[in-house]
């Protein structure tokens, strides 16, 4: 599976300038008007497995869904907003609500049937391990 390192961009508004604050600002203004946001994902992988890391905090478990089709796997959700009917004022909502959904294609060294899913605190963890027979090996040139 080839990954790319993923970085992302500085949140030093000092650095930046003004037309590039203003953007982002409006951006992030249309984007929680949105039905739907994109969980931060972290995806590594050791000799014997891979390991998918998704963020979704204020999610209960029985909401998240992971499935896994010809390699494919996808996770996805919906988390709402529940806003309290007690004259409560929100004067910031900086989270993120509505549906998601994220899809990644697995390579095809993976064991499909040794797929575990965990969530706790807030972080779906996703494990599937390599399949022995498909992994590359090194060979010693003689």
């Amino acid at each position: 599976m080839a990954l790319m390192i993923y970085s992302k961009p500085e949140t030093d508004i000092f650095g930046k300038r003004f037309s590039d604050v203003m953007d982002e600002f409006f951006n992030d203004a249309v984007a929680t008007r949105k039905s739907s946001f994109a969980p931060s994902i972290n995806i590594s992988e050791n000799e014997k497995q891979f390991m998918i890391d998704v963020e979704i905090p204020g999610m209960e478990k029985e909401d998240i869904d992971v499935n896994l089709e010809n390699r494919r796997l996808t996770i996805s959700g919906e988390r709402s907003f529940e806003s309290e009917e007690n004259g409560t004022e929100f004067h910031r909502v900086e989270r993120h609500y509505g549906s998601f959904n994220r899809t990644l294609q697995l390579p095809e060294s993976v064991d499909e049937e040794s797929i575990e899913a965990t969530y706790k605190n807030g972080v779906l963890s996703v494990k599937v391990n390599k399949s022995e027979d498909k992994v590359k090996k090194r060979i010693d040139i003689k």
